[in-house]
């Protein structure tokens, strides 16, 4: 441990930590609202909203995170669109984990009895109003479980974007690989970081399972 974290590699551990953080939780809250748009978009009463949103959730579920890597820094530039590799990673980590927020909360929207809609449209409520003030609220609580799936798996996705000159945790890894430290005691802080960043997430989403429960 103390050569490893000798001449300045402490200091590079701790930027890529604090990196990795970064990306999570910016890819989490673009992700959270991306999700809840393209969720309302699946059960929209228009029919090109439930296309967009059936075509995207197809889409980016079934194509693998290193591909949307590749085609989000690779493919931008020749489109003329410029951003920091970090903003890249965002961008691609926001729209592979939207599809799961969605598809997620589209599973809680259905567990919502019919007659809650029902009665908020009767009452004169829009499309919107209903979604937002009635189904929703309820939808969010039901699938807590589920979210905190997505979620604690976002941090070891951002392992991917330190191939793309992200200076995250994996990044920290293959810099220490290169510099000949060993391998195993390399991955063991590695993964015990990423396994630090699992526990509070998860411990984030059980807070809130506690406090947002709903007497049956």
């Amino acid at each position: 441990m103390g050569r490893l974290f000798e001449n300045g590699n402490l200091a590079l551990f701790r930027d890529g930590f604090l990196q990795t953080v970064e990306i999570s939780a910016l890819s989490a809250l673009f992700a959270l609202l991306l999700g809840t748009l393209l969720a309302a978009f699946r059960v929209s009463p228009v029919p090109v909203l439930r296309v967009f949103g059936t075509v995207w959730v197809n889409l980016f579920r079934n194509t693998p995170l290193t591909v949307l890597f590749f085609a989000v820094t690779f493919g931008l530039p020749r489109l003329g669109v410029h951003f920091a590799s970090t903003t890249l990673a965002v961008i691609a980590l926001s729209a592979y984990t939207a599809s799961f927020v969605c598809e997620v909360l589209r599973a809680g929207i259905n567990t919502v009895p019919v007659g809650q809609a029902e009665a908020a449209r009767s009452l004169g409520m829009t499309f919107g109003q209903t979604l937002t003030q009635v189904v929703l609220p309820q939808a969010g609580r039901t699938v807590l479980g589920p979210m905190s799936s997505v979620f604690i798996a976002l941090p070891r996705n951002s392992a991917i974007a330190g191939a793309f000159s992200v200076s995250e945790l994996y990044h920290f890894q293959q810099t220490m690989t290169d510099l000949g430290y060993g391998i195993f005691l390399i991955f063991f802080w590695v993964a015990l970081a990423y396994l630090f960043l699992s526990a509070c997430v998860a411990l984030f989403f059980r807070f809130l399972e506690t406090r947002l429960a709903v007497a049956r």
